[in-house]
């Protein structure tokens, strides 16, 4: 995606070495989310990406996803959908595990929460190795939902994540 607002969104995202663990370079969205100018050009631009679509559901992943996610549901006239760590929602769920360098985490969305049919949108704040957003289509597919696509604000190309995903069609504004 080439435009001068991914070049601006670049410069609103922090380097932070050695976080959390010493060796890697963490890319932090903060200052993003402080500029209010930086926060509204991200929605804009994944609204724009499913502007003219039907888009009933976006759903945001824990925990990030959620502060981009709402936003845009609210944007879009869309129901917002949290997927989230085990045990934080409070009816009855859906669980995905998915496979972490050393071990297992997953993720769990109401079982109420979507629709047969329903078009949805994943949102996250980044994607690295994709796990927790091949999780997040696997929950979305269990209730008969159609993925119109996944947005990601950064992507850690090199990590090769978009592979885990499969044939959805993914918008990442900042590439990495």
């Amino acid at each position: 995606m080439s435009d001068e607002r991914i070049d601006r969104l670049r410069e609103s995202i922090r380097d932070v070495p050695d976080f959390p663990k010493e060796g890697i370079l963490f890319k932090d969205i903060t200052p993003l989310l402080a500029s209010p100018q930086a926060f509204t050009t991200t929605l804009d631009l994944f609204a724009e990406r499913w502007a003219g679509q039907r888009v009933d559901a976006i759903v945001g992943i824990e925990s990030r996803g959620f502060i981009f996610g709402a936003a845009l549901a609210a944007r879009m006239s869309a129901s917002f959908v949290p997927a989230r760590k085990p045990g934080k929602l409070p009816a009855e769920t859906d669980r995905v595990e998915y496979a972490l360098e050393y071990g297992t985490d997953a993720l769990e969305m109401h079982v109420d929460a979507l629709e047969e049919g329903d078009r949805v949108v994943v949102i996250d704040d980044l994607i690295a190795t994709g796990g927790t957003a091949a999780a997040t289509l696997e929950l979305c597919r269990r209730r008969g939902a159609e993925i119109l696509g996944c947005g990601f604000v950064i992507e850690l190309s090199f990590l090769n994540g978009r592979a885990s995903l499969g044939d959805v069609p993914i918008t990442s504004l900042v590439v990495y």
